[in-house]
């Protein structure tokens, strides 16, 4: 049987495995440090391949860099080991709790067996590159908001330097599992360049995500909005650039700034492909729709009046109209009529022109509701009582919360908004800097609303909150606390507003008596690999570690299972179900598609049992089997009864 890898494709040796298929003379040998011959690309040659003039060396070239770029670019392509451990059950107990006994700190989800959404403690540019294979081209959109770059804010720290042993050894700001944050303060000397490689890395790995109608909304403010831009037009690439949204943030001036009162925040938004890309319309309001009238019963519905005429005056459509009382209507001067005189009198015979309702107006052209396209283009600018300011962000946190515990975050009216035009009812959207998780309450409340089935992944990093905060204050200890309280409150909600529009005949009243809402989550938690060093490297060790066991002691089943999942390209939120086959505790993940069992002293039952299922992968350790008997019959067996089963062990 195939060893797993247990470990990310290397992203690097997947680039040059593509560019050597479509210039295989660009492929040469190189003798690494550790004597092993591996395939690099000859640059020079590449070059040349794209190139219609003879290449001699560098040319100098319109380019955008910074101090480390290569290796944030190193980074992202690397491979990792670490893996995602399911969270199912609380691991301490609460520290407080709310009037109705909430807790504060529950680290577990909600529906953990049913849920398709997923909470991710951890380093995003490690999850995102556990999410390579699994949701590789799947993500509709993806929304962050990521640190600004104001000089107050934390940003990851990326020592390019260390190596997974030195991973806990870095200066900085930690949470509890030793992941890393640092003050970016303006006297850094690095202060753009540190932001850069922290954003840089990360966008790389987000874009392979993106399904190639997909697209990816950045929040940012005028501190960094010119870097951001440069490094989204390399990364998506410029053509690819959709708008910059300008939002009205503030409503109202703060005296003490010195020069201006910055009211607004930017959204920057690329397509992963701008030609299959297509936005939603925003649904057409009840002021849109008001100047429409039927005041002459016309059995098309109602309409409101357009313009007829247009500049700069085209002779041919300068002629005379006359009316149904006689009277004779003729363009402005410099201006002529927007149709030829054809077109008009086909208009006019269909009942499209408008002489008022005693025929004596200037003619107008009717225009139907129910032939306008069904909602409106945004616009680029949104103002505050369109969809909601900052102040209004935090009274819905507050009132739902019962404290400020989370400063800045994105009013309801707003993620909406983004939801709407960039997602589907269907879509799955990512977030990887989730802070507050307000777009995971508006993927829930927007599903409610409109009967959607969005999907959320929330990434967060289990940011430490200070002691002297009001969310410290308030029972809260990191980041995620605060984001997975606020999904369970925000899902109690939104199921009590939908059971109350059941009982009063409202949108649900036909639904039956079952949530039409997914308010779950599943909660998993970034984590070195559950494989000792031993399995990756067992030329290292002696001959008496490699016969010993090379799962960690302290990983179970479960653990491994999720580990495997990510390798046999399986969603995190697949439906797994457990059960006992001859006392051993067997896993079937999305309808059997796989089948894991790591108990020890396997024997034929279990493995007859498992062949008859006819998974399309199964999955154990190497040393399960019971006995050498049960190993010389194993592949007997699944020769008889599934054959074509992909058997690996870890």
């Amino acid at each position: 049987m195939d060893k797993m890898k247990m470990h990310t494709v290397d992203i690097t040796d997947s680039n040059i495995e593509k560019i050597g298929q479509l210039f295989p003379n660009c492929l040469t040998e190189h003798m690494g440090e550790d004597g092993k011959v591996e395939k690099v690309i000859d640059f020079d040659q590449l070059r040349q391949e794209l190139s219609k003039e003879i290449v001699e060396g560098p040319q100098e070239r319109y380019q955008f860099t910074w101090p480390d770029k290569k290796k944030a670019i190193l980074a992202s392509n690397a491979s990792t080991t670490m893996t995602l451990r399911p969270i199912r059950t609380d691991e301490t107990k609460p520290s407080g709790a709310d009037s109705e006994g909430n807790p504060y700190c529950s680290t577990s989800g909600v529906d953990f067996e049913n849920t398709k959404n997923l909470y991710i403690e951890g380093d995003n540019l490690e999850v995102l590159k556990l999410l390579q294979e699994d949701y590789l081209g799947k993500v509709k959109m993806i929304y962050i908001d990521p640190p600004y770059n104001t000089g107050n804010d934390f940003i990851y720290d990326d020592d390019f330097s260390q190596d997974l042993g030195d991973y806990n050894e870095n200066s900085g700001q930690y949470d509890t599992s030793g992941n890393r944050m640092v003050q970016n303060i303006e006297s850094n000397g690095r202060f753009h360049t540190d932001w850069l490689n922290m954003m840089y890395s990360r966008l790389k790995l987000s874009r392979s995500l993106l399904s190639p109608d997909g697209a990816i909304f950045i929040s940012i403010d005028d501190h960094e909005i010119e870097n951001l831009k440069k490094i989204c037009n390399e990364v998506f690439g410029g053509r690819n650039f959709v708008a910059c949204v300008v939002w009205q943030r503030t409503y109202a001036p703060i005296s003490l700034k010195k020069y201006f009162s910055e009211s607004h925040d930017f959204c920057v938004i690329y397509a992963k492909d701008i030609d299959s890309f297509k936005m939603n319309l925003l649904p057409r309001s009840d002021k849109q729709n008001k100047d429409y009238k039927n005041p002459d019963n016309d059995p098309r519905g109602p309409w409101k009046v357009g313009n007829l005429t247009v500049g700069p005056a085209v002779e041919k459509q300068i002629y005379p109209i006359t009316g149904p009382t006689g009277k004779t209507f003729m363009p402005p001067s410099g201006y002529c009529w927007r149709f030829t005189k054809e077109r008009f009198e086909q208009m006019r015979a269909d009942n499209r022109i408008w002489f008022g309702a005693d025929g004596s107006n200037s003619p107008v052209p009717k225009l139907f509701l129910s032939e306008v396209q069904d909602g409106v283009t945004p616009m680029t600018l949104w103002t505050f009582d369109e969809v909601g300011h900052g102040q209004e962000a935090t009274r819905e946190l507050r009132d739902l919360m019962g404290a400020a515990v989370f400063t800045s975050p994105k009013p309801l009216r707003y993620m909406k908004r983004l939801l709407q035009i960039g997602s589907n009812k269907d879509s799955l959207i990512l977030d990887f800097f989730s802070g507050s998780a307000s777009t995971a309450h508006a993927i829930m409340k927007l599903n409610s609303e409109d009967g959607g089935n969005r999907q959320f992944i929330m990434v967060q990093l289990p940011e430490v909150i200070g002691a002297k905060e009001e969310a410290y204050k308030a029972g809260y200890k990191n980041i995620c606390e605060i984001g997975k309280e606020r999904i369970r409150r925000a899902g109690k909600k939104i199921m009590e507003e939908q059971r109350k529009s059941e009982s009063d005949g409202g949108l649900f009243a036909q639904v039956e008596s079952k949530p039409t809402v997914d308010v779950g989550f599943r909660v998993l938690k970034l984590d070195s690999s559950n494989m000792n060093d031993v399995y990756y490297k067992p030329e290292e060790f002696s001959e008496q570690l490699i016969k010993e066991d090379n799962v960690k002691d302290d990983r179970t089943s479960e653990d491994l299972l999720f580990q495997v999942m990510l390798e046999c390209n399986l969603p995190l939120s697949a439906k797994i179900k457990t059960e006992k086959i001859a006392g051993k505790e067997v896993f079937s993940v999305n309808n059997g598609y796989l089948v894991a069992c790591f108990d020890e002293n396997i024997d034929e039952a279990v493995i007859k049992d498992v062949a008859k299922r006819k998974p399309y992968y199964f999955v154990m350790r190497d040393s399960s089997l019971a006995s050498d008997n049960v190993a010389d019959n194993f592949e007997q067996i699944f020769q008889a009864y599934s054959k074509d089963t992909i058997r690996k062990i870890i």
